[in-house]
């Protein structure tokens, strides 16, 4: 039970992690800066979403989890306050200090306060998960791991002895410092004589002692205080005199004002940002030494739940912030009318069908949902590569983008941007859309380009992903065309689902004997639709409709040049 986690159902799955390149093609970094401004947070969810895996079961045990994160926002938004607590728990607490060190009392005593809000964190936890009617397979079992915790014998025990010991501690609330002067009324020692259940005030024994002290024939002949008075020396660092940490000690407190206290002398606040805190370390050593007994008692309880369960409950944080992050930012986008579906694994090997999709990094910018332009698409065995054609600037490589990023999201467990999304999982994702200039110094675009695509075919698998965007497009139209219907045939034979934008519009038409489907992104007399259709390139006419749009057609040219004659 302690190997919970709530990206995984449990068993062995090997997972393959995209690429950096990959995940800036798709816009992965893009999408996680606009869940959230934390940086760490926004490198988790990267991480998260850049690992795949082909196992249907992951994919469905963690879409089930954020389902039931995403329909109970009250027990998303517990959950959250939660989070925070355990976190600081675990990054500010004591937890990591080494299993070898002897913490003074006052570390103790954090310590104590620690495992306290820890106990109230789990059972909050647990409240928060019960009332809730969770569905899924792991918020059920973490829940079962909570209860686990909650009932058992050693949490229970834990429970009493902080209580105990709390109340022991709690009495503590002033502590009774012994000085030893010379005949020049110089500290020469000083060590702790009591630790009291009340603070000192005036009427107290510091007014006892002032007003003892003004008088010579009441002072004490002895170091008796009531018959009832130990005296235990500190021990002083070599490098300071006793004089030296009195004197330290004295500034913490507020300087004296003489040698000896009148009856004007009262008891000083410890200010901040002087100092004070050395002599709070100072006295935390000496408490500890009278205290031995209660010192003890807390290094055995505590030392006890050392490797306490909130490691493996902390480790739940990322995972469980991962789900909440994204439950939050969808129901805003849905606000803004976009719409969002829980996507469907599926065993059928290749088998993709996705109705009303569209592209979350594009949609994301835009201030209104109405502003969507959806498409559908189907990978099946009689389409298994697409090769896309469209006039520039026409969305192909935005469509490109939406299909790697709807398996992402999918795979994470996430809601899909589309209405329905039924796929089989893919075992990784490899674009291959333009370099930048400065990676291509050595080997040239084209070469650049060969060496890259060989690479990402060598690694793929059937059950992968290819995104070739604009591929071998900065040679010769003849030279591209060779190079990228050789590519297209090694691909289906491999069986690769593939998406392929192109402006080669003589590939697109030799489509059916690659063994490719064509897939077009219409338009209308010039005006771009942005959305896809299977059908033949409509080839010229692409060049035709935007050279009409800037009035360079023979006609219009020639027109105009008349008219400017005349």
């Amino acid at each position: 039970m302690n190997n919970i986690s709530l990206l995984h159902p449990g068993e062995d799955i090997t997972c393959k992690t995209l690429s950096d390149v990959t995940i800036h093609d798709l816009g992965i970094d893009s999408i996680s800066a606009l869940i959230t401004e934390d940086a760490k947070q926004q490198q988790m969810l990267i991480r998260i979403l850049s690992r795949m895996t082909s196992d249907p079961k992951s994919a469905r045990y963690r879409s089930d989890i954020f389902e039931d994160i995403y329909n109970l926002p009250d027990m998303r938004s517990r959950l959250l306050e939660l989070m925070n607590e355990i976190d600081y728990l675990r990054d500010y607490g004591t937890w990591r200090k080494n299993a070898e060190e002897k913490p003074g009392l006052w570390d103790l005593m954090h310590r104590l306060d620690e495992l306290k809000s820890y106990i109230s964190t789990v059972e909050a936890l647990r409240s928060c998960l019960q009332d809730q009617g969770i569905r899924s397979e792991g918020l059920k079992k973490l829940l079962a791991y909570i209860d686990t915790l909650y009932t058992d014998a050693s949490f229970a025990e834990m429970k009493k002895d902080i209580e105990n010991i709390s109340v022991d501690a709690n009495q503590i609330r002033s502590v009774t410092i012994g000085i030893n002067v010379n005949s020049r009324f110089e500290a020469e020692s000083l060590g702790l004589i009591s630790v009291n259940s009340k603070p000192f005030k005036k009427s107290g024994i510091v007014s006892n002692f002032a007003d003892n002290i003004s008088s010579k024939d009441k002072l004490n002949e002895d170091t008796d205080w009531n018959g009832d008075m130990h005296y235990e020396p500190a021990d002083m660092p070599s490098k300071d005199s006793v004089l030296d940490k009195f004197d330290k000690t004295a500034t913490a407190m507020g300087k004296f004002a003489s040698p000896v206290l009148g009856d004007s002398a009262t008891l000083a606040k410890v200010p901040d940002g002087d100092g004070a805190s050395g002599s709070t370390f100072y006295l935390s050593n000496v408490a500890s030494k009278l205290m031995s007994h209660l010192v003890k008692k807390l290094r055995s309880t505590l030392s006890a739940y050392s490797d306490i369960s909130i490691v493996t409950i902390s480790r739940l944080i990322p995972e469980l912030t991962y789900y909440i992050n994204f439950a939050e930012f969808i129901t805003k986008a849905e606000a803004k009318g976009m719409h969002f579906c829980k996507a469907t694994p599926c065993d059928t090997r290749g088998y993709m069908k996705a109705a009303g999709f569209y592209n979350l990094k594009l949609a994301a910018s835009l201030s209104d949902g109405s502003q969507v332009v959806d498409n559908d698409l189907v990978f099946d065995d009689s389409n298994v590569i697409y090769l896309l054609t469209g006039a520039n600037r026409g969305g192909k490589t935005t469509l490109t983008q939406a299909v790697g990023l709807l398996y992402c999201l999918a795979q994470g467990g996430i809601y899909v941007p589309a209405t329905g999304f039924e796929y089989s999982p893919v075992d990784s994702i490899y674009t291959h859309f333009p370099a930048d200039e400065d990676k291509t110094m050595d080997l040239g675009r084209l070469g650049e380009e060969c060496v890259r695509f060989k690479e990402l075919y060598n690694e793929s698998t059937e059950d992968s992903l290819v995104l070739l965007n604009e591929s071998f497009s900065t040679t010769s139209f003849e030279e591209g065309y060779y190079i990228a219907e050789d590519c297209v045939r090694s691909l289906r034979l491999k069986g690769t689902r593939t998406i392929y934008n192109t402006h080669m519009h003589k590939l697109a038409e030799n489509a059916s004997q690659l063994g490719a489907t064509s897939l077009v992104m219409a338009s209308d007399s010039g005006k771009r639709s942005y959305k896809a259709v299977v059908k033949a390139p409509e080839g010229s006419s692409y060049a035709h409709d935007i050279a009409a749009k800037y009035g360079v057609t023979y006609e219009m040219l020639v027109g105009e040049h008349n008219d400017r004659s005349e």
